[in-house]
């Protein structure tokens, strides 16, 4: 039996490394990250949705106090001066037209798209799950989610106080969130596993 050399599978429409996701085609639709001004995420959010445009402005609520003493619940974004768009990457113009958009985050002049994966869990756990922003990590121990709403996930594992943490970083705009996890809801990854 013969043996397919990468370049093969690509001919024949076969991803040869299915690991790596593949990017979509300049007519499809994915997600995207938006660099945004500072403190102007809602805004941007708002603009995005009176222009029909698909976004998503993950938040989190944290107590504030005010100088004159008053405590109050406010929403944060969760990642500060970013934002999600789903799109195809020709309407990136579209995009940058929005008052307060100042770049979509991008590798040279190609616009990155983020891993459905990601996007999807993020949307579907934010409600039942208490996330926070957390400092960026580049090192630390690498685990994988292998139980509950967030199985397949890796990420970093942290420790607050006497809890565990799980923090999912976002490589391509270099964020980070964690949130509350039981530890049996935890196992190693595999060593020079890719994120999902």
């Amino acid at each position: 039996m013969s043996q397919s050399s990468p370049s093969d599978l690509t001919q024949a429409g076969i991803n040869p490394f299915p690991l790596i996701p593949p990017r979509p085609s300049p007519g499809s639709p994915a997600w995207y990250a938006v660099y945004t001004s500072s403190r102007h995420e809602k805004r941007v959010y708002e603009h995005l949705g009176s222009r029909q445009i698909e976004s998503f402005l993950p938040l989190y609520r944290v107590l504030h106090r005010w100088k004159n003493g008053c405590v109050v619940n406010v929403e944060l974004p969760l990642f500060p001066n970013y934002l999600f768009v789903r799109m195809a990457r020709q309407e990136r113009i579209r995009i940058l037209e929005v008052p307060g958009v100042i770049a979509v985050v991008s590798q040279g002049r190609e616009p990155m798209p983020l891993p459905e994966f990601e996007i999807s869990s993020l949307r579907q756990n934010l409600q039942s799950h208490k996330f926070e922003p957390h400092p960026y990590l580049a090192v630390g121990e690498r685990v994988r989610v292998r139980s509950g709403p967030l199985a397949g996930l890796q990420g970093v594992l942290s420790r607050k106080g006497n809890g565990l943490r799980f923090v999912l970083t976002l490589d391509l705009i270099k964020q980070s969130v964690a949130v509350e996890i039981a530890a049996s809801d935890l196992e190693p990854a595999a060593p020079g596993h890719p994120r999902n």
